[in-house]
């Protein structure tokens, strides 16, 4: 058992109170004014000065496991995760090689069983990530899949997506597209815009995102499948998903903390660290995004956290692969670019990251009450934090030397305690 005393809890479906918490295996079992002297045995915590929200779910992470394991692996991605308070992940399937068979997916599944987070699958949508062929979906499913992607690279055979869209609506299990046509790109993972002309870089047109996106929404209106656009960047297609949802597709959109903080320029100061596909845009891009995420088209938070080692990233911005980490610095992110500047309360950021990635992966989660899976994080909202060091094997972030607010003291999943600041 544990107790939680006196914390702040900020929960979507509750809203916000002051509560005590018990937790006893993995369950929450009685909050509001519980009696320390009826549990003195019972571990406790004081959660004056804390807030409690709802563990975070991170959709879209790449734990390079397997193939890639120096970059990261399973234990170190877990952990990471649990050091940025996210209690779930849902990992790629571009791992070498691809998850795209049951014993492939298997083998990761066992392996994950005891991580200090729960961690699901998905799988490749097409054979080997080469767009050409479709995995068996209902043999995937029925191993554990949590959902379908090719993330990493676009599905450009519009025949055979529309055939994966009839058969995940049919499993009722969600597609995740990444929106990046080729033919507008000359020169990945940066903006083809003013920091590109001064690199003299070609980059990545905003209508590489903007025509897959516009395909993809319209596909999923008349399939009834549920999709998601992945990271999304584009002011374009922010406005294209919300047209497809006021249509009643049932479309998805994800937004990453850096494509909500940071604009083209970053490139200029922080090189390849701030090289991710798709890349940083402009400022407009940037408000796009959020006012996205104020209305609802974008319903989302994620990381795509994307480790990568320090001498790969230091190649030259032409050389070196795309991508940043991100697991340990989201929360924060989040409350520095959209509740300090009062675009989103603390619980709409709640909703985002956690409450609605739930329900779409059909997890228990996103809420903080009796009964509920004791999976949440205490942290102090205001407090500043220097980024320095990470509990993920890569550091490949823009973020380092940061001082942002919302500083974690403890994670807690499945009703262990999984991260404490105090144990570090």
């Amino acid at each position: 058992m544990l107790l939680i005393r006196n914390v702040r809890v900020v929960d979507p479906f509750c809203g916000e109170s002051k509560s005590d918490i018990l937790i006893e295996q993995d369950k929450i079992i009685k909050m509001g004014s519980i009696q320390p002297a009826d549990y003195v045995s019972v571990p406790l915590i004081e959660g004056d000065g804390l807030t409690a929200i709802p563990g975070l779910m991170d959709a879209h992470v790449h734990f390079r496991d397997p193939g890639f394991t120096w970059k990261e692996d399973l234990a170190t991605g877990a952990r990471s995760a649990a050091k940025g308070g996210v209690t779930s992940v849902v990992c790629m399937a571009n791992t070498n090689p691809p998850v795209d068979t049951p014993a492939k997916l298997h083998s990761i599944l066992e392996r994950s069983r005891d991580l200090p987070v729960h961690l699901l699958q998905a799988c490749a949508l097409t054979r080997g990530l080469k767009g050409t062929e479709l995995v068996d979906m209902e043999e995937m499913k029925q191993a554990g899949a949590a959902g379908f992607t090719d993330d990493g690279m676009p599905v450009m055979d519009e025949a055979l997506l529309l055939k994966g869209m009839q058969e995940a609506a049919r499993l009722d299990l969600p597609i995740s597209l990444h929106e990046e046509d080729p033919l507008f790109i000359h020169g990945a993972g940066v903006n083809a815009g003013e920091a590109a002309g001064i690199l003299g870089y070609g980059g990545a047109q905003s209508c590489a995102e903007d025509v897959l996106t516009a395909r993809d929404c319209m596909l999923c209106l008349h399939t009834g499948a549920e999709v998601v656009i992945q990271h999304i960047s584009s002011a374009n297609a922010v406005e294209m998903v919300r047209l497809a949802k006021k249509l009643g597709a049932r479309i998805h959109a994800e937004a990453t903390p850096h494509h909500f903080t940071l604009t083209e320029e970053a490139v200029l100061r922080y090189g390849a660290n701030a090289r991710m596909n798709p890349p940083l845009r402009t400022e407009k891009d940037r408000m796009a995004i959020i006012e996205g995420l104020q209305d609802g088209t974008i319903d989302m938070i994620v990381t795509d956290h994307a480790p990568h080692s320090r001498e790969e990233k230091q190649k030259p911005i032409d050389q070196a692969p795309s991508g940043i980490i991100g697991l340990e610095t989201s929360l924060a992110l989040a409350i520095h670019s959209l509740v300090e500047p009062g675009y989103l309360t603390l619980s709409e950021v709640v909703a985002r990251m956690s409450t609605n990635p739930a329900a779409l992966y059909h997890q228990e989660g996103g809420q903080i009450r009796e009964g509920g899976r004791a999976d949440l994080v205490l942290f102090a909202p205001q407090e500043r934090w220097t980024v320095d060091t990470f509990a993920s094997k890569a550091a490949n972030s823009p973020f380092i030397g940061w001082k942002l607010p919302g500083k974690i003291y403890c994670t807690i999943c499945g009703g262990r305690i999984v991260y404490d600041v105090k144990s570090e």
